[in-house]
């Protein structure tokens, strides 16, 4: 849903950072509907119920884009909407925190939604990445790497996540790898948040601003000053080439 006209690395379109997430103690899900593809971690085999809550969830937002077609659209903040899905509302308020049109919280949303509908479904333990946007629930403490296409830190660098601290969302925007729209030129810029849509939206508002202007140094101080003025998140982590910035409640892991 959230497209441009640009051509991946091999390494993103294949997915093989999934390869190094996969490992551990968990059971691996797959569901590939449309433009959702979620890798899922759970305590259990969940397949069947996470396709259906896809198709669920993907029902909602299509038959509101129906009915509001600026929805898919919009660059900028569209105005919230008490009438429209839980999910939908979710990401509208995504976009007016971030100052980004909401399509850009599309991808946390429906991670989270599915991690937390999993949950109450009776799963102890998931986590689903949509496209490298992560929602993330276990009682341990986990390690996220950081993939960040061809630079030199790529998967060489994570975040840990303390088991107190979950559920989290860990969502990451590029301007250099996959297929969502960016304006900016930074390899990653991840944020971590206790809400998946926000930490989604505001990891694309802030992608944009490594770029404007200026990249490398420039560009992420430019992107870590303006992090600041974001409420509910808990730290962001930006890469651009071989250097790394961040800012806030983040503790960084050698891999």
């Amino acid at each position: 849903m959230k497209s441009v006209a640009k051509k991946a690395p091999g390494s993103y379109s294949e997915r093989v950072y999934r390869q190094i997430q996969a490992q551990g103690d968990l059971v691996s899900s797959f569901v590939r509907i449309s433009e959702t593809d979620l890798h899922i971690l759970a305590d259990r085999d969940v397949e069947h119920q996470a396709r259906e809550l896809v198709l669920q969830y993907r029902l909602q937002l299509e038959s509101y884009i129906a009915r509001q077609p600026a929805f898919l659209t919009a660059l900028l903040p569209l105005p919230a909407d008490d009438l429209a899905p839980p999910l939908v509302r979710d990401m509208l308020q995504a976009g007016i925190a971030a100052e980004v049109g909401p399509m850009a919280a599309v991808a946390g949303a429906v991670a989270e939604y599915v991690g937390r509908s999993l949950l109450l479904q009776g799963v102890k333990e998931v986590m689903v990445e949509n496209g490298g946007d992560i929602y993330l629930s276990r009682k341990k403490d986990c390690t996220v790497a950081i993939f960040a296409g061809q630079s030199p830190l790529s998967n060489k660098v994570g975040v840990l996540i303390a088991g107190k601290d979950m559920p989290r969302g860990i969502c990451t925007s590029s301007g250099t790898v996959g297929h969502s729209l960016s304006f900016g030129d930074a390899d990653s810029v991840t944020v971590l948040a206790s809400s998946t849509p926000l930490a989604d939206a505001v990891a694309t508002r802030l992608g944009n601003e490594v770029g404007r202007g200026q990249s490398g140094e420039g560009g992420i101080k430019r992107a870590l000053a303006a992090a600041r003025q974001f409420d509910g998140i808990d730290g962001v982590v930006v890469i651009c080439g071989a250097l790394m910035g961040a800012v806030g409640r983040v503790e960084l892991v050698k891999l």
